[in-house]
């Protein structure tokens, strides 16, 4: 498959990684400019945003989630039939608060608002390490799964195909009005779960308690002088997102 990817993060640079690995087409381009490129890391061909959207069959979004609308203009002129992904998350944290999601609306739901266009909601579920590191065969034992959220069937199912193919189970959540249950705060995120631990949690998430219990994982990360280890941060988000 043809596969184009904004971001150049780490999660856009594993994805691309095994997508090239398992002898797909993909070009990776930085919506702040192709020179941002320079000294990454990169499997995939670079291009410049505009080029991004041509030719391909999948379009990947793995940008800061408040730096979407940015890219509308880019994303509406890919071709109808291109299925648009994205992995962003929402953390006020990050220094914008977005009235719209504070007040309750499904981020994903937002996201396409942003962009003009359905998305199907992936990858948002992994941590970057998971996603790197600990992907296993299909059959294997314990194999971590990912939760996949969208309104178009078809989409959804090639999407999760590609993941299962990258290494992951995955767990159809819903919709994309369904997908809060795989947002941050929720027992489903980060907690690398297999995929009948991963159906449970997404059924016992709760959409009120989700943005208290996922500040409160953050400020505990951020006050650690010494750091969390990957083991220690899943460790953390299974405590507190369970709670």
């Amino acid at each position: 498959m043809r596969f184009g990817i904004i971001g150049a993060g780490p999660i856009a640079l594993s994805i691309s990684k095994k997508l090239v690995n398992n002898n797909h087409d993909v070009k990776i381009a930085d919506a702040r400019g192709i020179e941002r490129l320079e000294g990454k890391p990169l499997n995939a061909t670079p291009v410049k945003v505009g080029d991004v959207i041509s030719h391909i069959d999948v379009l990947i979004v793995s940008i800061p989630l408040h730096a979407l609308p940015n890219i509308r203009s880019v994303v509406e002129k890919a071709a109808h039939e291109v299925i648009v992904v994205d992995t962003s998350n929402y953390y006020p944290q990050m220094g914008v608060k977005i009235d719209e999601i504070e007040n309750g609306m499904v981020e994903s739901v937002w996201v396409t608002k942003q962009l003009g266009r359905s998305i199907i909601k992936a990858f948002n579920n992994l941590l970057a390490y998971t996603l790197e590191h600990e992907g296993t065969p299909e059959g294997s034992s314990g194999r971590i799964a990912a939760a996949i959220a969208g309104d178009d069937l078809q989409q959804k199912r090639t999407i999760m195909s590609i993941v299962n193919e990258l290494g992951f189970d995955t767990v159809d959540s819903g919709s994309l009005s369904d997908s809060w249950r795989q947002q941050p705060g929720t027992p489903a995120y980060c907690t690398e779960l297999n995929k009948e631990e991963l159906t449970v949690a997404l059924e016992k998430a709760n959409k009120e308690q989700a943005p208290m219990l996922r500040d409160k994982v953050m400020e505990k990360l951020i006050a650690a002088s010494g750091g969390y280890s990957h083991k220690e941060t899943v460790n953390l988000n299974r405590e507190i997102y369970n709670s």
